[in-house]
């Protein structure tokens, strides 16, 4: 039985950085010759970056990564590597149906595809188009692709490898099923994904990577993406997985890694006869490699706990944001409560202290404890702090207008969202927003106030997760001896926007565990009203939260950006349009 060396490259690149993803992967390449490995996989699109959205309508794009892939090939082979398999994801076109009627045809008009390349011997040597094309939750690549219609094997040292891309493995009856049902079974079929992270999501990848395992009866290799775009995290977690369904080992989560392993693979088929449904390569067809040596398997990375694999994506979803898009500090408003706490506190463990600004914006309505708590989470985490009074640019504006109520207590929250711009413009800073998706489901924050800013790092996490990521954080600092980051009092105290005197959340709320559970049945869970009182909750209540969740679609439309966690984010995962009289009835 031969055996292969592969190395799965999870591995984090920017969107249109074709140069510098080049230099990435190229370097990765290197790697993996340094490890003897005969195969390198990379993530899917990996080359231009993944997802590219509407660039990949872009004529020039899409010429840039054709020519992208080719300059790869040749740089790994000028390096000494050429003999090395080289399999990438990059943006390519369907030649043939370019520029065909879209009105007629049903594709885009340059006919973009999802795709694999073969690399070997300084060419492009096989190309691979994604066959099956999401188009749900955050993806809507039917939109901007055309799907391949054929697979493609290639043979590494006797060994048949058949490519899939992503949703080719999520697919049933798809890809996978033409494999199972196939005369000549490849010896490993090997998968290019960028798999957006989602809580528990690492369990539900390898319950697929094992089904698809036994469906096909060959060896699955899953390199996934790592790294944040936009409001995307990839969270790696690459694998390999046994003919018979067993985890063999796995890539840690969120971290650049190569993932090297030997593999004992049946021999690959003679060639198939015409008719076939796929394309075949032949590649190192030279001796096998000597099989009689211990395997080299590294032992897979631990699971993460709950809180951990949270935090780390939010963390590195901040990171990615931050520094692709070109900023070296942020800034935010500390009030002292555990929403701007937490966010701080994600600032500091993905930027460091000295890039994270926090400031006091304190009103007439401010508690002493509220300023206290704010200037303690500083002085334990060493953020850049400031206090900038607003009382005094309030006034004018409430007695100019004779405001009252809500009207004043919106000006407060806006004036703190003109003074945090103002520190942008003039420091250069990404304001932070420090909004929870409770609050943002319920539209529970003021549009231009405390929604203001360029990054929102806990909008997807709900009010009942942000108390369990504190106490978790603060927990893993005693564990190593050191401060807790977030004031136990920032945690304790009942939630309060400080706009009136004696404001409190459950003035108008429900209690946040109640709220977080209608809100995960309603948005992520699409369950109606009637399902949801059957759950066993309150009918008015009920009504209560569904009134606040549609009403707040117009708030949601402006928010900013930040890191999708769950299955359903808001945002691109779910388009509800603002105008509409449709309603949940009671």
């Amino acid at each position: 039985m031969p055996r292969l060396r592969i190395a799965l490259a999870q591995v984090d690149t920017v969107v249109g950085d074709l140069p510098g993803n080049v230099e990435r992967l190229r370097a990765a390449v290197r790697e993996a010759a340094a490890a003897d490995a005969d195969l390198v996989a990379f993530p899917e699109m990996s080359l231009t970056g993944y997802p590219v959205e509407d660039l990949a309508l872009r004529p020039a794009f899409v010429a840039a990564s054709r020519e992208a892939v080719t300059d790869l090939a040749r740089l790994v082979a000028d390096d000494g590597n050429g003999d090395l398999v080289v399999v990438v994801g990059y943006l390519d076109q369907d030649v043939d149906a370019a520029g065909q009627d879209p009105n007629r045809t049903g594709r885009p008009p340059l006919a973009s595809q999802n795709c694999a390349a073969v690399l070997h011997r300084g060419e492009v040597v096989a190309r691979y188009a994604k066959n099956h094309l999401p188009n749900y939750g955050v993806f809507d690549e039917r939109r901007i692709f055309v799907p391949g219609t054929h697979g493609q094997r290639v043979n590494v040292r006797g060994v048949d490898v058949a490519l899939l891309v992503c949703e080719d493995l999520w697919r049933d009856g798809g890809v996978t099923a033409q494999l199972a049902a196939a005369e000549h079974d490849p010896g490993l079929v090997l998968v290019l994904n960028a798999s957006p992270y989602e809580r528990g999501k690492d369990d539900v990848r390898y319950e697929l990577c094992r089904s698809r395992a036994v469906e096909t009866g060959c060896a699955v290799a899953y390199v996934n993406a790592v790294g944040g775009q936009d409001e995307l995290v990839f969270d790696g977690d690459s694998m390999v997985v046994g003919a018979d369904g067993t985890l063999v080992t796995r890539a840690p989560q969120f971290v650049e890694h190569l993932l090297v392993l030997d593999l004992d693979l049946p021999s690959g088929a003679d060639e198939a006869g015409p008719g076939r449904l796929y394309d075949r390569v032949t590649l190192r067809a030279g001796d096998p490699r000597p099989g009689d040596a211990r395997p080299l398997v590294p032992p897979p990375a631990p699971p993460l706990p709950e809180c951990e694999e949270v935090y780390r994506a939010l963390v590195l979803g901040l990171r990615a944001y931050a520094t692709k898009n070109g900023f070296r500090s942020v800034v935010l408003g500390l009030s002292g409560g555990i929403d701007s706490a937490l966010v701080a506190t994600l600032a500091v463990d993905a930027l460091g202290a000295d890039a994270v600004h926090t400031v006091s914006l304190p009103s007439r309505y401010s508690s002493q404890h509220s300023l206290d708590d704010a200037a303690e989470l500083a002085r334990r985490q060493g953020t850049r702090h400031r206090v900038v009074a607003i009382a005094d640019m309030v006034e004018p504006f409430v007695g100019g207008l004779d405001l009252t109520g809500l009207a004043e207590e919106n000006v407060q929250s806006r004036v703190r969202g003109v003074v945090l711009m103002a520190l942008s413009n003039a420091e250069g800073h990404l304001v932070l927003a420090p909004g929870n998706k409770s609050e943002l489901a319920t539209g529970y924050s003021t549009i231009y106030g405390d929604a203001v800013g360029g990054f929102a790092p806990i909008k997807d996490v709900p009010k009942t997760l942000v108390w369990r990521l504190a106490r978790w954080r603060n927990e893993q600092a005693t564990a190593r001896g050191e401060v807790p980051p977030v004031p136990e009092a920032s945690i304790e105290k009942p939630p309060s926007a400080e706009l009136a005197p004696g404001q409190l959340d459950s003035d108008s709320l429900p209690d946040y565990e109640l709220l977080d559970e209608l809100v995960d049945g309603y948005v992520v869970g699409d369950l109606g009203r009637e399902a949801l009182v059957a759950r066993g909750a309150d009918a008015e209540v009920v009504d209560h939260v569904v009134r606040l969740v549609d009403r707040a679609e117009w708030k949601r439309r402006q928010y900013p950006p930040g890191p999708k966690i769950s299955p359903k984010a808001f945002g691109r995962d779910r388009r509800l349009p603002v105008t509409t009289r449709w309603q949940e009835r009671s």
